[in-house]
Order: C-alpha cells, then sequence, then structure tokens
C-alpha cells in the first residue's frame, strides 16, 4: 500500500495535509513527528483527524536527533492509540552522545508493544571532514540493530545500488517501509520518475519491478520535498500527488512480469 509522508507537505498545518491526503485519495499516512510542531505530538488532535478524514496513521517516523526515552514514549503511546504498524528511527546522531540506551530500549517497543520499530537507512555525512554524522550508515548492520528495517532509496549510493541485488535475500524479509522519490544528482526529494530516465540517479523502474517480484507486502511511503509537489498551490498538490500514484501503480501495483 502507498502511504503519504507529512514530510512532503511539511510546511501545512497537520489538519490540512490531512485533508490533501483525503481529496487525493491516499488513505494511509506516515507521520512525520516534529518536536517543534506539537500538533504532531498531540495524540488526542491527531484521532481526531484520523477519525474525521478517515486517514489512517500506518507509519510514524521519529525525529533524527536529540531522541530521549520521553520523546520514544509519548511516539509509541500516539502510535497505540492509533494502531499503527510501524515506527521508522534513525541510526544514532554523534550529536546524541549517550545512547548506549538507544539500542535496547528501543527494542523493548517491539517486544512488549508488538510495533515494528524499523531502522532507516541514512546518507553518510562527515562533521569538520573527518567525524561520520551516523554511528552507522551500514544497511546489513542497522538491521541488526532490531531485526527491522526501513529503506530510504534516495539515501543509496551507486555501490549500494550494485549490492543491494546481491544482498536482497538477506534484507528484504526485514524491511517494513519503503521510502520513495526519486533523485538527479545533487537534487533530491524528487516526484518518482520526474528526474527522466535517462538523467535519473535512481533505477526507480526496475526497482519497483523488482519488489513486486520478491512479493513484498510492506508500505511503500512517498516522501518528497514540497517544492517537488508545487505546494504553494493547491491544484498542482492533488495533480502531482496523483501522478505519482499513477507511478507506483504502473511499476508496482500492477505490474506483472
Amino acid at each position: 500500500m502507498l502511504l503519504l509522508s507529512t514530510s512532503s507537505l511539511k510546511w501545512y498545518w497537520i489538519h490540512k495535509i490531512f485533508d490533501i491526503a483525503k481529496k487525493s485519495n491516499y488513505d494511509w499516512i506516515d507521520l512525520v513527528i516534529d518536536d517543534k510542531n506539537f500538533d504532531t505530538l498531540d495524540v488526542n488532535y491527531l484521532k481526531s483527524l484520523q477519525d474525521t478524514f478517515w486517514v489512517y496513521v500506518l507509519s510514524i517516523t521519529a525525529p533524527d536527533r536529540w531522541l530521549t526515552k520521553s520523546l520514544i514514549d509519548q511516539i509509541v503511546l500516539i502510535a497505540e492509540t492509533l494502531k499503527s504498524q510501524v515506527i521508522n528511527f534513525y541510526p544514532p546522531n554523534i550529536i546524541d552522545k549517550n545512547s548506549e540506551w538507544y539500542n535496547e530500549y528501543i527494542n523493548n517497543i517491539k517486544k512488549e508493544k508488538r510495533i515494528s520499530v524499523a531502522i532507516q537507512n541514512v546518507e553518510q555525512r562527515f562533521k569538520y571532514f573527518i567525524l561520520p554524522e551516523y554511528k552507522n550508515s551500514n544497511l546489513l548492520e542497522l538491521k541488526k540493530i532490531t531485526w527491522d528495517t526501513a529503506l530510504n532509496i534516495e539515501n543509496l549510493d551507486k555501490q549500494a545500488w550494485l549490492d543491494l541485488w546481491k544482498l536482497q535475500t538477506s534484507l528484504w524479509n526485514t524491511v517494513k517501509n519503503v521510502f520513495l522519490s526519486d533523485k538527479n544528482g545533487s537534487k533530491d526529494g524528487l516526484l518518482p520518475g520526474s528526474a527522466g530516465w535517462w538523467m535519473s540517479f535512481l533505477p526507480l523502474e526496475s526497482f519497483l519491478m523488482k519488489l513486486k517480484t520478491l512479493w513484498y507486502d510492506s508500505f511503500i511511503t512517498l516522501r518528497v520535498k514540497p517544492k517537488s509537489l508545487q505546494a504553494w498551490l493547491e491544484e498542482a498538490v492533488l495533480f502531482n500527488l496523483e501522478q505519482a500514484k499513477k507511478y507506483y501503480e504502473k511499476h508496482f501495483l500492477n505490474y506483472k512480469e
């Protein structure tokens, strides 16, 4: 099933995002938690939006840094209340120096709450040219944290694309969410297929078709930049969301070998 990430419309009020999702026939959402936007942490408000629009938060994405146990507990409460099926976490950031508790704490969520806890891959960046921003960005190492993963395909480098096919048998049974977007050089967060097959860094069509042949049955989430949706114009947003859904349907949902 295809979800819409709220980060794709992150400058909108959360109420407006639910409204747009409903109008564009996206029945499911990946809620990106923003600790500067208290609406994303208000469990009662989120429940009322879900009930009003009949748009369901099946996936939640935690912030990429400054995580605390109390913030994680609030995210878990939201997931339980909204009956979300997966929470996506980033690997520990170098900024979060005291992260020894991290692995054990999020594993307990999976054991006690029966919610999938997926660790998503990141693009490894370096501070001061030498210090890695994330303590680990390797897919096969990340999966060992909880044995659930979330795959952000725009964060795969060229070598990873080659290795991915070799590693598919050991990876796919752990993937709970695939974040879908396109990339062209330094321009990322593009609508799927909008970079053009001759310019796109990502072989999206073949990737989605391969997913289908592997009987992938977890979530695919559209996560693009608001600029790609032309977020300043609602009519354009609705049109672009429709085009993204058609792309998903053509290359994944309705694909037959």
